[in-house]
């Protein structure tokens, strides 16, 4: 089954997404932890509640001409940056703390665990409801 036009799992594809990314950007400043002059950089936070209600929101365009604007499709662009403030810097000015790289990718592989295990369980879910299995 296709989940893809539901928002809910949409919504969720995206937060995977970022999620993915995010510990791509982590592994990426823990390989770079001795390199002089290297700034730990981070994903900008998204807010997936506002994304959420959002797109609880949105109103669907109808096109009644071929010609007519059939809305837009939303893009999302994650965005790195600096960390600000970071624990330490190294004499070489290198900003990555390791300790602090490792807790948050704990932090989010647990977020990422549990995205997976909502989608899983709503999947089933909506299985169940069309009797599916």
């Amino acid at each position: 089954m296709d989940y893809s036009n539901i928002k809910l799992f949409s919504l969720m594809q995206t937060k995977m997404a970022y999620l993915s990314e995010n510990q791509d950007i982590l592994a990426q400043n823990v390989a770079n932890a001795d390199t002089p002059g290297y700034k730990a950089k981070k994903l900008r936070d998204l807010d997936f509640r506002r994304l959420a209600v959002l797109e609880a929101h949105r109103l669907k365009l109808r096109a009644t001409s071929p010609t007519h604007m059939n809305g837009t499709k939303k893009t999302q662009q994650f965005r790195q940056e600096e960390m600000r403030k970071p624990y330490e810097q190294t004499p070489v000015e290198n900003t990555v703390a390791l300790e602090e790289q490792m807790a948050l990718m704990a932090k989010n592989n647990h977020d990422y665990m549990t995205m997976t295990n909502l989608y899983n369980k709503t999947a089933a879910m909506f299985k169940t409801a069309i009797g599916d299995r």
